[in-house]
């Protein structure tokens, strides 16, 4: 279907959160060295928040983002000049957590009315529509959904930063990564309220959004070769894990401080069964629906028109 690709310029990937589960496969792919496989050479970018990522993409400065796909809207609006090239991972990944001295229980949303729950920019919008979903009206419930200042030493990595807010006591639960949830448990603070991909939340949250790789219509039209060859790169990454998910560790030792490295291979293997490079109509269909209820997309733009769907038989090849 395509050429193989030629060593050429050095290219980049940014991410809005790297000390993560989320956009895993993505990092790995770097330092496990399924990009140079391609030929391709990636280095990896944390660039916060995820709405920057985008912008940085539209502007030239990146060439892929590794990101939640809904927020792919912050900067091409109405999926003017970006497409989705593959799934990182399939369904909303963000976990409610709670402080556990509430006494909070899995799947029970009441808890919330009256509570402050820290959520990163673009991310919170999944939570807002979800208790919105679930019958909630945050002004009534007396519901506050803040962003998190980043933590002292922690930088922008937003599920660290956090779990220690939490463990402050400056809000009451956060929305964010499994990384974050992993801590506040692990460590007793916090209880897991929600769980999207794993069955809470109301119907149709899953496919909120995913985390997804996305580049520009002008590179798929100029070098179909290097957007193919990212597509193969992450497929093979999601490939390895699932055969070997000690390789989580072997990365997270590159890339995290030494508690988090640790965690997470067991964080890495409970997402496995996500790993699938799909983007499905099901998917865009439900996507378009929150992105529509959140007033970040007008009109309901066709598959064609959020996924480059000429490198589907690489997803599954």
């Amino acid at each position: 279907m395509f050429n193989t690709v030629a060593a050429g310029r050095p290219l980049k990937l940014a991410v809005p959160d790297l000390i993560s589960n989320s956009y895993f496969p993505a990092a790995a792919a770097i330092e496990l060295g399924f990009f140079a496989r391609e030929k391709l050479d990636v280095s990896l970018e944390l660039i916060f928040p995820v709405s920057k990522c985008y912008e940085r993409l539209r502007d030239g400065a990146v060439d892929f983002v590794g990101a939640s796909a809904h927020s792919v809207l912050s900067a091409f609006p109405n999926w003017n000049g970006a497409k989705l090239i593959a799934a990182q991972g399939q369904g909303m990944y963000w976990f409610l957590v709670l402080r556990s001295d509430l006494g909070a229980r899995r799947g029970d949303l009441e808890i919330v009315k009256g509570r402050r729950i820290g959520a990163a920019p673009w991310v919170e919008m999944g939570l807002r529509q979800l208790l919105i979903s679930a019958g909630f009206d945050l002004e009534r419930d007396r519901i506050e959904i803040v962003p998190v200042p980043p933590a002292p030493g922690l930088g922008p990595n937003f599920g660290l930063g956090a779990a220690r807010a939490l463990e402050e006591g400056r809000i009451d639960g956060f929305w964010a990564n499994g990384m974050g949830a992993e801590i506040a448990v692990r460590s007793g603070i916090g209880t897991v309220v929600l769980d999207v991909r794993r069955g809470d939340g109301p119907a149709g949250c899953f496919n909120y959004t995913m985390a997804s790789v996305a580049t520009t219509d002008r590179l798929i039209a100029q070098s179909p070769d290097i957007a193919a060859a990212a597509v193969r790169a992450i497929v093979a990454t999601q490939r390895a894990l699932k055969s070997d998910v000690s390789l989580a560790t072997e990365v997270g030792r590159k890339l995290f401080p030494a508690r988090e490295a640790e965690l997470i291979a067991d964080i890495v293997a409970r997402d496995l069964p996500y790993y699938d490079a799909t983007i499905s109509p099901e998917f865009v269909a439900g996507m378009n629906t929150f992105a529509r209820a959140r007033g970040i997309l007008n009109g309901d733009p066709a598959y064609a028109d959020v996924v480059a769907s000429e490198f589907s038989p690489l997803w599954t090849s």
